[in-house]
C-alpha cells in the first residue's frame, strides 16, 4: 500500500475509473464529495467507500488528505482544483482540464504555489498502444515526427441534448473539447511542440436531431441548452515546422467511429488506433498499433502486440497519478503541456469564429 489518502469529488461515470486506479496503486479512497449527497452515498456505497460529504470543503476539514480527483462538468474543474490546492492536497483532474487556457494558467499557478502536483486525465496515453508506441519514439528509431494526424470522428455520438455536454457555458464547447484526447496524444508522439498558427472550421450539423445521440452520455434535458458544435476540422503549424491536421465529431457522416493517431517520421512512421462495432461501446473495439519501416529494401509494416485494455487506460492513468507521487513512476503528463493543449483548442475556436488562421 502507497499509505496515501485520496478523495473524489464527482459520483459521475467516470469515478470507476478512478478510484480502481488508485486502489491499483495502493492508495486508500477513504471519501466521496457531490453536491448531490444522495447520489454520493449511492456511489460510496458501491465503491466501498466509507465517508461522503456535500461539498470538498467539508472533505477536505473532515479528512487528512493526500489527494483529490476532480469529476465534475468542465466549469466547475477550475474553482475545484485551485480550491483543493489550496488546501494542501494533490489533484488529479478529468479532461479537459479546463474550459480554456487561461483558466489552466491560473490552477498552474496555484499548483505552484501550492508546491502540490497536478495532473489531468489525458487517459489514452495510458493505453497499451500508445506506451509501446512511445517506446519506439524513445529509443530514436522513429527520428522527429514531422508530421501526424490526430482523428476521433463518430457518427451518431453526441453525448444527449439540453445537458451540460451541449452547454457551451458549462462545457467551453462541444466536439473539439470532449474529445481532445486524440490531439494530446498525437502532440504527446510529437514531444508537444510550441504551436505557431491554427486554422479550423466548425460544424453544428445534426446538433438538435436525436437520431445522432450516442450510446452514453447524459439524459437529454428538455428545456437545457444546446450551443455547442458536433464536428471540426483543422490544421496546425508548429514553430518546429511540424504539422497536425486534426477530425472531430461527435456526428458526421462516416462508416463507423475512428480514434487514431497515424504520424510520418523522419526514419518510420507509426498508427495507434480504436475502431468501434456498431453499438459503441469499447468491449466490441478493435485496436491496433503500427510501425511502418524501411528495411532491407522492403517496405515493412510492424504488427506491435498488446494487452486489451477496455478502459482506454483510464485506470492506467489514475495509477499513474498515485505513482508519481510515491516515485515510483514518471508522471504521463504535466500540466505545461495542458497549457498548451488549451491554448490550442482556444485558437480552434477563434479560427472557426473569424474564418481565418490564429496566430499564437
Amino acid at each position: 500500500m502507497s499509505g496515501l489518502r485520496v478523495g473524489v469529488v464527482g459520483a459521475g461515470g467516470m469515478a470507476s475509473y478512478h478510484i480502481q486506479g488508485f486502489r491499483q496503486a495502493g492508495a486508500d479512497v477513504v471519501a466521496m464529495a457531490d453536491q448531490n449527497k444522495q447520489r454520493a452515498q449511492e456511489a460510496a456505497d458501491g465503491f466501498g467507500i466509507g465517508k461522503t460529504y456535500g461539498s470538498l470543503a467539508e472533505m477536505i476539514s473532515s479528512e487528512k488528505l493526500d489527494a483529490v480527483s476532480v469529476i465534475t462538468p468542465n466549469k466547475f474543474h477550475m474553482p475545484l482544483v485551485i480550491e483543493a490546492l489550496q488546501g494542501g492536497v494533490h489533484v488529479f483532474c478529468e479532461k479537459p482540464p479546463a474550459l480554456n487556457a487561461a483558466e489552466v494558467e491560473a490552477m498552474k499557478a496555484a499548483a505552484a504555489a501550492a508546491g502540490k502536483t497536478l495532473m489531468f486525465n489525458f487517459n489514452n496515453r495510458a493505453r497499451p498502444e500508445s506506451r509501446a508506441m512511445m517506446a519506439y519514439l524513445e529509443d530514436g528509431c522513429v527520428g522527429r515526427v514531422n508530421s501526424c494526424q490526430a482523428v476521433w470522428r463518430r457518427r451518431t455520438g453526441i453525448p444527449g441534448f439540453g445537458g451540460w455536454f451541449t452547454t457551451k457555458a458549462l462545457a467551453g464547447g462541444g466536439a473539439v473539447i470532449d474529445l481532445l484526447h486524440m490531439m494530446d496524444l498525437g502532440l504527446y508522439f510529437m514531444g508537444y511542440p510550441e504551436p505557431s498558427h491554427v486554422l479550423a472550421q466548425t460544424f453544428d450539423d445534426f446538433i438538435s436531431n436525436k437520431g445522432f445521440k450516442g450510446p452514453w452520455g447524459i439524459p437529454d434535458v428538455a428545456d437545457g441548452v444546446t450551443d455547442v458544435e458536433t464536428a471540426c476540422h483543422g490544421f496546425i503549424r508548429f514553430k518546429s515546422g511540424q504539422v497536425m491536421t486534426f477530425q472531430t465529431s461527435w456526428a458526421e457522416m462516416i462508416k463507423r467511429e475512428e480514434v487514431s493517431v497515424t504520424f510520418q517520421g523522419q526514419n518510420a512512421g507509426g498508427m495507434v488506433q480504436r475502431l468501434f462495432g456498431s453499438d459503441g461501446h469499447d468491449a466490441t473495439s478493435i485496436d491496433s498499433c503500427e510501425l511502418y519501416q524501411q528495411e532491407n529494401g522492403n517496405s515493412v509494416n510492424k504488427s506491435i502486440v498488446v494487452p486489451k485494455d477496455e478502459s482506454m487506460g483510464r485506470i492506467g492513468s489514475a495509477a499513474n497519478f498515485i505513482k508519481t507521487l510515491t516515485g515510483e513512476e514518471k508522471p504521463l503528463n504535466t500540466v505545461d503541456q495542458a497549457v498548451t493543449l488549451m491554448k490550442i483548442i482556444d485558437a480552434v475556436y477563434a479560427s472557426a469564429a473569424q474564418g481565418a488562421p490564429v496566430s499564437l
